[in-house]
């Protein structure tokens, strides 16, 4: 089967690779479109310790079955493999297991013609959704879990909520949409990218550089920092206000400073956040198909064979997709 393969820091490589090999339980799934995520990236700059060249990257997938109990079946897959049987697993809490697995991290991804994955990792696609709008079921999730616990944290319901997420790429979109759908009293969005801002501003989102315009100080009561970097989080501490909470998704820079004097004085409620559970991939999947996160016209479409192309676009920022979906 053709894969692209990251081979080494800022390298990949488009090229023949061994087909799957199934255990007990999996599923061979044939790959329609798959999503190149900002953790892909992180990777691919030689910054994840976790994922090892060479390495088949990519977990935000749509397929179809071609091996299994559900042959001919389209699915998005929940690239996050549990062991189903500890205590997180069982209080339905998989994304929480310590021993689990993602495919694209250690094992093969989606980055490829096909890939094999448990089946019950498996989610039925809803007749006629487009493969690149299924694809965005993964991010979408992440951000829908986010802004539940986020919510749940709250002093205040959305509805009386001004809200800040900082960056524009999908898992932040996705945040303002559908704190959008949710309802928030006020949605703003912090990119430093003209070309994404103009792509957030198209999808009806209110939008503004932070460099040349820093947010309000102390004035949101619920940030969302999709990208987790050192000046992000001192960022969102300066921005929420008193009692309010941040919820901390992005990954870019594990290490650095936090503000922890004025989260303890100002009660600020920060709110580590993980991937997603099987309910917030159906959820999600369900909002992106009936229209309630708007026509995602965001994204752009390549083929696999361009995907080295891509990464290197999204690093240099010639991109306004909030998303690049590769097809096989």
């Amino acid at each position: 089967m053709k894969a692209l393969v990251y081979t080494d820091t800022m390298e990949t490589q488009y090229r023949d690779e061994p087909d799957p090999s199934l255990e007990s339980g999996d599923a061979l799934v044939a790959v329609d479109a798959v999503g190149i995520c900002g953790s892909d990236m992180h990777a691919w700059h030689g910054h994840d310790p976790r994922r090892v060249p060479p390495l088949i990257l990519g977990h935000e997938a749509c397929g179809t079955v071609l091996e299994g109990s559900v042959p001919g079946q389209r699915v998005v897959l929940n690239p996050l493999i549990a062991c189903g049987v500890c205590e997180y697993c069982q209080a339905g809490r998989a994304n929480l297991c310590p021993n689990r697995e993602m495919v694209g991290m250690r094992l093969p991804g989606a980055f490829a013609d096909r890939l094999a994955i448990p089946e019950k990792n498996l989610i039925p696609v809803p007749d006629g959704m487009d493969p690149a709008h299924a694809a965005l079921t993964e991010p979408c999730a992440t951000a829908w879990h986010a802004l539940f616990l986020a919510a749940r944290a709250s002093w205040r319901p959305l509805s009386e909520c001004r809200t800040l997420v900082i960056g524009g790429g999908s898992v932040g979109l996705l945040a303002a949409l559908i704190l959008k759908a949710w309802g928030a009293a006020t949605i703003t969005l912090a990119e430093t990218n003209p070309l994404r801002r103009e792509t957030v501003a198209s999808a009806g989102i209110d939008v503004f550089d932070p460099i040349q315009e820093p947010a309000e100080a102390a004035s949101f009561d619920l940030v969302f920092d999709a990208v987790g970097a050192v000046a992000t989080r001192a960022a969102s501490t300066a921005a929420v206000a008193p009692g309010g909470v941040i919820a901390h998704v992005g990954l870019q820079e594990w290490a650095g400073d936090f503000d922890a004097r004025t989260v303890t004085l100002s009660e600020v409620s920060f709110v580590g956040v993980y991937t997603y559970t099987m309910t917030d991939l159906r959820a999600s999947m369900l909002a992106l198909h009936d229209g309630r996160l708007g026509d995602l016209g965001w994204i752009e479409e390549r083929p696999l064979s361009d995907g080295a192309q891509a990464f290197h676009d999204l690093d240099a920022g010639r991109t306004p997709a909030a998303k690049i979906i590769l097809k096989p």
